[in-house]
This record gives structure tokens, sequence and C-alpha cells, in this order.
């Protein structure tokens, strides 16, 4: 039953996606498409919720034949990134014979603390752990100590790293740094650009400052413009970017803190009219499939499914009483039209 309901998470999931980029690229179905993605976002929590309620049930049944329950939390769980990272971690889970519960706290820090507490209370042993908040988890992270569950990272860091046992991420600096150094190189008379970033995830605003950094060492002059928080949401990153591009049309380029705020502003600029250059940040096969011949020009990529299944392995590893890194770092690198095919457009590097 359980993979039954992962399978149908996953499609609906892809579903959202699909509807999002077939309606990025038409200008007049702008309305339509938008509609089109709320209902396949709304199938996919509706798909979430079920699954939460499938492992809930294996996870007690697991727990009274002794095998392992762990828990999994992060920011956005219909997020495609997320999706293939839940889908790694789930594999070297199951695979051990073990259970995952997943919760998915949508953006909001106190749901995700309070889904923790859940989780808590349903007896998982083992926590995979990526915040909404950096700083708002930390109430949820002293209940797991105080519990003596120990944590596992991933992706984006908490505000205070000693409470994990280790943590796997991308270098998310490179990833925003390889972004503004490709700018700087193809736009060497400078400009006035957007940023659309989201300060309460840490990964995003170490992407931000890769990027800013990158076009201030380049000795090329950029001039911001317009810097909003987009939440890393897609139709957050949608709506700020029409506002300032309403403003600002002339603009040469936009950075979005990862690709689904990037499509977003890719939206905005199709129905503004105008084309400036977009760089996100994660490497998804949405935005790989429109490096070619658009206005998307380039993406910081990093590997969900190394991420997941990194951290998956070395929480057996530490189980299992081996040392392990606290800190693993994921390779980042810059994806464009240039380099597309070496990595294909049907799926995550």
């Amino acid at each position: 039953m359980k993979r039954k309901l992962l399978s149908a998470l996953l499609c609906a999931s892809m579903v959202a996606v699909m509807a999002v980029g077939c309606g990025s690229s038409n200008t007049a179905d702008t309305s339509a498409d938008t509609a089109t993605t709320e209902e396949a976002a709304d199938t996919a929590e509706d798909a979430a919720a079920d699954t939460e309620a499938a492992d809930t049930e294996a996870a007690d049944t697991t727990s009274s034949e002794g095998g392992r329950v762990f828990g999994y939390t992060c920011m956005d769980g219909t997020n495609p990134f997320f999706v293939a990272l839940e889908g790694a971690i789930r594999e070297v889970v199951e695979g051990n014979g073990d259970t995952l519960i997943s919760m998915d706290p949508a953006n909001d820090s106190n749901t995700q603390v309070n889904q923790i507490e859940d989780m808590i209370s349903r007896g998982v042993q083992v926590m995979f752990v990526n915040p909404v908040d950096a700083d708002g988890i930390i109430p949820a992270l002293d209940m797991l100590k105080q519990a003596e569950i120990p944590m596992f990272g991933f992706d984006t860091e908490v505000g205070d790293m000693s409470y994990l046992v280790s943590y796997a991420g991308s270098d998310n600096y490179n990833a925003g740094y390889v972004c503004g150094e490709d700018l700087a190189k193809k736009v060497p008379e400078g400009g006035d650009i957007l940023v659309l970033d989201c300060p309460t995830m840490q990964s995003i605003t170490d992407r931000t400052n890769g990027f800013l950094d990158a076009i201030e060492e380049s000795g090329v002059t950029f001039n911001i413009v317009g810097e909003q928080d987009a939440q890393g949401n897609q139709q957050i990153a949608n709506e700020k970017a029409t506002d300032l591009l309403t403003a600002h049309p002339d603009v040469v380029a936009i950075f979005g803190g990862n690709d689904p705020t990037a499509l977003g502003a890719y939206t905005a600029a199709d129905a503004a009219g105008v084309s400036p250059m977009i760089y996100g940040v994660d490497g998804s096969p949405d935005v790989k499939a429109l490096l070619k011949d658009t206005m998307m020009e380039g993406t910081g990529a990093q590997s969900p499914i190394t991420i997941g299944k990194t951290i998956a392995e070395t929480a057996y590893q530490w189980l299992n009483g081996e040392e392990v890194e606290s800190y693993i770092p994921i390779e980042t690198f810059l994806v464009t039209a240039d380099n597309v095919d070496e990595y294909g457009t049907d799926g995550w590097q």
C-alpha cells in the first residue's frame, strides 16, 4: 500500500512540474496554467498526507517487529528536488528492512516543529533533518536531543550544527558563485539585475552570497535594482518577479536562489515580453530542458540523489559503530546550454 501511495505522490509531483514547465512558455494561458498547477499541487499534498498515514501504520508494525523507524522532514516536500532526495533516502532505509516516516511542513517553521514532536511520539529512532528556518527548528532539535534521537542533516544547515551527528549537503556558495562568474563573462558591459532570495533559508542565502561575491570579484559593474524574498517558491517568485519587472523592464539578468524560483521568474519575464538572462540553482530537469534557445541561461547544479544516498548511508555507518565525518560536502557545478547534453534533461544528475 505504501509503495502505491508513494508512487501517487511522485506522479502528482511530476504532474505539478510538467504543468508549470508547459505554462511557462505560453503567455496567453497564464491563468489556466496557474490553476492547473495549483490543482496538481493540491493532489500532491493529498498524496503526501496519505503517504504519511501509510508510513505511520507501517512504522507501528515495524516497531513491534523490531525494525528501526526513521523520521524525515524537509522544508518543502512538493519541491521536485526534495521528492528525488527523499526517494534516495527511502531506498536506502527500506533496502535495510527499516521504515521511513516522511512529513512535509510546507515551508512553515511552526508546522515543522510540531510534526517533529509528533514523530517523536510515534517512536522514530533516527531523524533526517532539513530546516524550514535554520534557527526556528532549534526547539525541535532540543526535543530530539532530549529523547536521545540522533539527527542527520541534509541540504540546508541548522542554526547550531552541534546537534547533528553528520551533515551532507551541496556546496551552496559555489553553486551561486558559478552562476555569477558565468554572468560576468557573458555580460562584460554590466547592467541592472534582480535577485530573488530567501533570507530564512540558509542554503539560498549561501547561494545568493556566492553569486554576489562572484560578480563583485569580476570587476564588472552590476547594479542590484530589485531584491525580493521569494521563499524558494515558484508561484511567489512569479508574483515578485512580475512586480520587479514592471518597475525594471530593462534588467540584463535575474538570479533565483533555487530552480523553482528561477522558473517563476522565467514565467513572469515571458509574460512581460522581456528576456533577461535567468539563473537558478538545483540542476532540475525542468530548467535543464529550457537552457537551449530560451532566456534560461544556467543553473548551479547539485545532486539530490547523491545527497540523499550519502546521508542515509552515513546514518547506517554510524549506527553500526563506525566513525563518520561531521560535514560531507557534495560537489556543485554549472550547467548551461553548452554542456547540458552531458547531463540530460529527463532526470537529476
